[in-house]
């Protein structure tokens, strides 16, 4: 190769990577509509979805004190794209016409046994399956339910068992039924 043709294609492979640099950091996502996104306003449904999912035991915290509704709005406003959004909120909207329908009070205004007895019912509807690839929107809430809590500070040192600086390593230990590490 000469050294005429090494820099034009130096100059080339250069310059094209400065072009598509560009496209490259911008990336390929599309600005979401901010209208039909989540807002403050959810929260406390969230919450109460979150608590009805995992409630607060003797021994753990609930969903409510690792605030579960933070968790599912920054994840569905920032990191679901817009056809999971939609899918997502719309079941929003199903859980509160489905309590007014069923027990004519928002969902908030439920008792314990009425608000599980509900979200069992979309539980066993999630169940019996989809059209597709469409997730149901209760299922989407229980992974990020689960998700946010065991990664949450209560989750993680409060319903398993937290050791932040492991001792040495021992590997053979009888299972006793304990909680998993977290």
């Amino acid at each position: 190769m000469e050294r005429r043709e090494a820099l034009k294609l130096t100059a080339s492979i250069l310059g094209g990577s400065l072009i598509g640099s560009q496209a490259f950091l911008s990336g390929c996502s599309t600005q979401k509509e901010r209208s039909n996104l989540l807002t403050e306003d959810d929260l406390s449904l969230l919450d109460e979805i979150g608590e009805t999912i995992l409630p607060d035991t003797d021994q753990s915290p609930g969903a409510k004190a690792a605030h579960i509704g933070e968790f599912m709005k920054a994840m569905v406003n920032d990191c679901y794209d817009q056809e999971e959004a939609a899918i997502f909120i719309k079941g929003l909207g199903t859980i509160g016409k489905e309590s007014n329908i069923t027990y004519g009070k928002d969902f908030l205004n439920l008792s314990v046994e009425q608000k599980l007895e509900l979200l069992t019912s979309f539980d066993e509807e999630s169940k019996k399956g989809q059209d597709g690839d469409t997730p149901h929107f209760f299922t989407m809430m229980k992974e990020l339910c689960i998700w946010g809590y065991f990664t949450s500070e209560p989750g993680a040192t409060k319903a398993l068992r937290y050791n932040p600086i492991p001792g040495r390593y021992d590997g053979c230990l009888p299972y006793e039924g304990e909680n998993a590490w977290a």
